[in-house]
């Protein structure tokens, strides 16, 4: 977030107030929420000890994304802190296919340019709240447990908050680990998934880049592929295990492996970037779908990827989905995976 001299900060457009309250959660899978309570000292570097929050855009675009509590607690519920639960409503807007296919069309251009391999294209629905804020969402997320992650981070009128199957990575010391996951399907199609070729393929560009961001650093084991049931849906799951040489820096760990190939391009250059950014914007991606979000507690630290969640900017609320686009992709099943994964949203919220 950049601060400037009238007291406010940025994520990437959106401008809020830093004296607004300010709430950051994290819950991994069956475990507690850590909770943290603002006003939040705002730092370019993790603190040597204590608690802190990484939270930044997609674009890493904050200098200063360590946000430092002023207050912690560990609570089994959001309730326990005092969050009622408060009735809500929101008009949602019908999303056209119209922008999404004009920028399918252009990745498939580029992929036969031999400019990318894979693109992730983000479809956004949106809507504006008739009734209660985004704030009121947060107590109605169904706790989810392993192997999901439940995040938040809220200030007056600005926010977001989601269920995520989706870890960056952990690092203990010289210990990380990381997954790929990519591939999707309804849990119905399980069958079939197994041996779909083109999700095959979408989840081994995944695995394979890193595996090989991560070789000349540490020791790389990779466990076999497998399928991640998450209720609705299915996707491809990999665990990536590895020892490191040395022991690294956090940021420099984030800048290393965000974004993977499952929310970003193939190969990663600065003109496939700038596409992605392009099109992100395009499509209306609220800046912080996909980013990394995490929690450094007891000299560990899990960053999870923003995915599989809402956002909201005072009364506009949206809810992204993301899809990744290589060359055998086809226009409508991409569509038809990007609601289904909205659809496991607005379940999740009770929407």
């Amino acid at each position: 977030m950049r601060q400037n001299n009238l007291g406010s900060c940025t994520i990437g457009l959106l401008t809020i107030n830093v004296q607004d309250n300010e709430l950051a959660f994290l819950k991994s899978g069956d475990g507690a929420y850590t909770v943290g309570f603002g006003p939040f000292e705002q730092s370019s570097s993790p603190p040597d000890t204590g608690i802190a929050f990484y939270c930044n855009d997609f674009a890493l675009t904050d200098p200063q994304p360590w946000k430092i509590p002023a207050r912690i607690e560990e609570v089994e519920s959001l309730a326990d802190i005092g969050i009622e639960a408060a009735a809500y409503e929101i008009n949602w807007d019908e999303l056209e296919p119209d922008e999404f296919a004009e920028v399918f069309g252009e990745i498939n251009e580029m992929i036969g340019r031999g400019v990318m391999e894979k693109s992730v294209p983000v479809a956004t629905e949106r809507g504006v709240f008739s009734q209660g804020r985004g704030r009121d969402m947060l107590i109605s997320m169904k706790p989810l447990g392993a192997p999901f992650h439940t995040y938040g981070w809220r200030r007056e009128g600005l926010g977001f908050c989601g269920t995520t199957p989706e870890v960056l990575f952990r690092l203990s010391g010289k210990n990380l680990s990381t997954m790929a996951l990519a591939g999707t399907a309804k849990a119905e199609e399980r069958e079939v998934f197994a041996v779909d070729g083109k999700e095959i393929r979408e989840h081994e560009f995944v695995a394979q880049t890193l595996v090989a961001k991560l070789s000349d650093i540490g020791t790389v084991t990779r466990s076999k592929r497998a399928i991640m049931d998450l209720g609705q849906l299915v996707h491809f799951h990999t665990p990536i295990e590895v020892e490191l040489f040395d022991k690294r820096m956090v940021d420099d760990l984030i800048r290393r492996l965000h974004p993977t190939p499952a929310l970003g391009p193939l190969p990663r250059t600065g003109e496939t970037l700038a596409l992605l950014a392009e099109w992100r914007e395009r499509l209306g991606c609220p800046p912080c779908f996909g980013a990394p979000f995490g929690l450094l507690k007891d000299g560990e630290f899990t960053s999870v990827v923003a995915i599989r969640g809402v956002h909201w900017d005072r009364l506009n609320v949206s809810i992204p989905s993301g899809c990744g686009v290589i060359e055998a992709s086809r226009l409508v099943n991409e569509w038809r995976e990007l609601r289904l994964k909205r659809e496991a949203v607005k379940q999740t919220l009770g929407l």
